[in-house]
């Protein structure tokens, strides 16, 4: 997708071998000693291109797209696109801003797959009550293309025909079809639905924790991605086969609060950025993952697939 300025330089032997003919031994054995500035360029790493990226190369999240899940372990942070699934997320808004999973749990944790939290004893008599949030949303598993500020990756993907990000999101278009969708890589927020395309409502939710289900792309509809706080969920303990629904409900996870970012005063709220999907320094750590130039690797790849390209996060810079 991506262009970089981390290439190494190439090496210029050949010609100062050709320039030593015909000078004196002295100057010609001189001239074959490769000056300093000729020796490959180290690449830098990733940590040394985020280093030194520029602060118009990160943006803060919105809060009013941004939720926080209170586990005993900590804190998930999670950011909603609404650009994807406008109707989803406007229901999760109002469930969170009533405080629907408050006391509620993870109560599926299938192994390389996905957690799911929500109401366990939701559709059954004396499941929790949705309040004010609307209990029936159109399937929202694609959208148009047109408008979307789509950044390519350049390498080929198995599951469409182009994939690359929209503003943070891992997504996926069909140029020739024009539509657009996000994808379900590690992390990926969905919507819970059953057999009918449009029987989710955002009040059952799941985080993918295996490997990227890409099969489950345009099949479900996905709300969001974890910025922070993978561990907490990825580490929850499994459930039992074929699904990972506790079948003892001791063994669920219990959800203190989730709660909007802007619904907590601004001196509560965590102070992230989130690299720009559209920037130079996106497209260097891009590149540096995708051809491994460190004195580990023996072998670059030369390619990298989408759900494993880094979305780096980190604290705000004071002042």
């Amino acid at each position: 997708m991506l262009t970089s300025t981390v290439l190494s330089s190439a090496l210029l032997s050949s010609v100062l071998v050709g320039a030593c003919v015909g000078l004196p031994t002295a100057q010609a054995a001189q001239a074959q000693t490769p000056a300093a500035s000729d020796a490959p360029i180290k690449a830098p790493s990733v940590s040394e291109i985020l280093a030194a990226s520029p602060d118009t190369d990160w943006r803060t999240p919105d809060p009013g797209n941004t939720l926080y899940m209170d586990v005993a372990g900590g804190r998930v942070v999670i950011e909603l696109a609404p650009g994807f699934a406008p109707e989803h997320v406007a229901n999760i808004r109002t469930l969170a801003r009533e405080h629907f999973w408050d006391g509620l749990s993870i109560y599926r944790a299938q192994d390389n797959f996905v957690v799911q939290f929500g109401d366990p004893d939701a559709g059954e008599p004396g499941a929790r009550s949705l309040g004010g949030a609307r209990t029936h949303l159109p399937a929202e598993f694609e959208r148009p293309a047109a408008g979307l500020a789509f950044t390519a990756l350049a390498d080929s993907d198995g599951w469409a025909p182009q994939v690359g990000f929209v503003d943070g999101f891992p997504a996926a278009q069909d140029p020739a079809g024009g539509s657009a969708w996000m994808t379900h890589c590690y992390g990926a927020l969905g919507a819970g639905r059953d057999m009918a395309a449009d029987s989710s409502n955002g009040a059952e939710l799941y985080v993918v924790i295996g490997q990227s289900p890409r099969q489950l792309d345009r099949n479900i509809t996905l709300v969001g991605r974890v910025v922070r706080g993978m561990e907490f969920l990825s580490a929850t303990p499994r459930g039992p086969e074929p699904m990972g629904v506790y079948d003892n409900p001791a063994r669920r996870t219990p959800i203190a609060t989730i709660r909007l970012a802007s619904d907590l005063p601004a001196d509560q709220r965590e102070r992230l950025q989130l690299l720009r999907t559209d920037s130079a320094t996106f497209a260097a750590v891009t590149e540096a993952r995708r051809n491994r130039r460190d004195d580990w690797y023996k072998s670059s790849a030369g390619h990298i697939d989408l759900c494993n390209v880094p979305l780096p996060v980190r604290e705000m810079p004071e002042g």
